[in-house]
């Protein structure tokens, strides 16, 4: 083939291959689908509304939340202990005779009643002894004063002016010496007599006994311990809160407040009251107790024994203009995330005022009186994400806990 023949088939091979190439790159270009009817129109934009997102926006479920009024609930822990703790011992000494029969670890025993017996033979032999002791002051007493008279009368009789130079000439001094003689005496009656009331232990105040350490014919001394008693009159549980807590509770009426007690498993209540607050932190917690009271606590219907760690929730005051949102929308990093008006992500950093088991109570975030927010955001969200939101159900309920009245 001569060279001229060959540049002629080169030139005609280099044109087909390029037109095949432009109609494969057109026709993958053009549309698949049928053409727009001419005068057809695009869909109407509604002025003021955002256009519906993407759908490959994520989706995220939003609750609805407005400004309400709500009294906040304060949440503690704490142990129950008797308001009087004692160790009770013997203000005198002597052998122990008997026992109450129901003297054991348990027993409860009323104000006044006695607890144990010990010999009293000593101190009967004292308040004898006492007794004569007062009859010899009487009679040295009436012969003094008698005596005295008879100074007297001697002394008018002997015609002299005015008063003995003297008070020794009336025995006056040895008539005030046979009455204090006399009050002593009486003293000491008193003093062995009180001896021998102690010998019968009583209970100081209504208690259950929680250990006894003597038995029957024990020899004590004074200051030997008989038993560690509780009061049974008034439980005390001391619930220690943070400053945050002590804001929602009202500030001139801390004490009276009603508190529901419920135990750690959540099966049994109780009403208490607070009766006094504390005016020290303490140094573990650094953190103030209010002191809850809790009338004959072993005579509710449900016990309430000492050494039981409850819950308390204390009815707290009244805030206005607040929300109440999911306590799942509150995130680790103690942020809430809502969707603006454009339809994209925005966070703020909350005041939580309170929370419970549900919910939690918040000012108002950014100046607004009303949003929608993220019920359950995720660490991997973003400022200015665009998603397409889903409302959830949520109801404005009250925060009062159930039972604090």
């Amino acid at each position: 083939m001569t060279p001229t023949k060959k540049r002629i088939l080169g030139t005609a091979l280099a044109a087909g291959i390029l037109s095949i190439t432009i109609m494969s790159v057109f026709g993958q270009a053009a549309p698949t689908g049928p053409a727009p009817k001419a005068g057809g129109s695009q869909p109407p934009v509604i002025a003021g509304r955002a256009p519906k997102p993407e759908a490959s926006a994520a989706r995220v479920g939003v609750v609805d939340v407005s400004a309400g009024t709500h009294q906040a609930v304060v949440s503690g822990y704490g142990e129950v202990t008797s308001r009087f703790v004692l160790s009770l011992t013997s203000q005198v000494s002597g052998e122990v005779m008997r026992l109450a029969d129901h003297f054991e670890t348990g027993a409860r025993f009323r104000k006044g009643e006695v607890m144990a017996y010990l010999n009293d033979t000593v101190y009967q032999q004292a308040v004898a002894a006492a007794r004569v002791r007062v009859e010899e002051a009487r009679v040295a007493l009436e012969e003094e004063r008698l005596q005295g008279l008879q100074a007297r009368q001697e002394w008018e009789r002997s015609g002299l002016d005015g008063e003995p130079t003297s008070a020794l000439v009336l025995r006056e001094p040895y008539l005030k010496a046979a009455q204090a003689a006399l009050d002593d005496a009486k003293a000491q009656l008193s003093s062995a007599e009180r001896d021998l009331t102690l010998t019968q232990i009583v209970a100081p105040f209504d208690a259950v006994v929680v250990s006894r350490d003597v038995q029957p014919g024990s020899y004590i001394q004074a200051g030997t311990a008989i038993a560690n008693l509780y009061s049974v009159s008034e439980a005390e549980i001391a619930i220690p809160l943070s400053a945050a807590q002590w804001r929602n509770l009202p500030e001139n009426q801390q004490s009276g407040l009603n508190v529901a007690i419920t135990d750690m498993d959540g099966l049994n209540h109780w009403r208490g009251t607070v009766v006094r607050i504390e005016q020290h932190l303490d140094t573990g917690s650094r953190q103030r107790a209010a002191i809850v009271q809790v009338q004959q606590p072993l005579d509710q219907p449900v016990p309430l024994y000492f050494g039981t760690y409850v819950t308390a929730q204390i009815a707290g005051k009244t805030w206005n203009n607040i929300w109440q949102i999911p306590a799942s929308a509150v995130s680790q990093k103690q942020e809430v995330w809502y969707v603006d008006a454009d339809n994209a992500l925005s966070k703020a950093t909350p005041d939580i005022l309170f929370q419970d088991k549900d919910y939690a109570y918040i000012q108002p975030v950014n100046g607004m009186t009303a949003a929608e927010i993220v019920a359950r955001p995720l660490n991997s969200y973003l400022v200015g994400t665009k998603v397409r939101h889903q409302i959830q159900a949520h109801s404005q309920t009250s925060s009062q806990a159930q039972g604090v009245q």
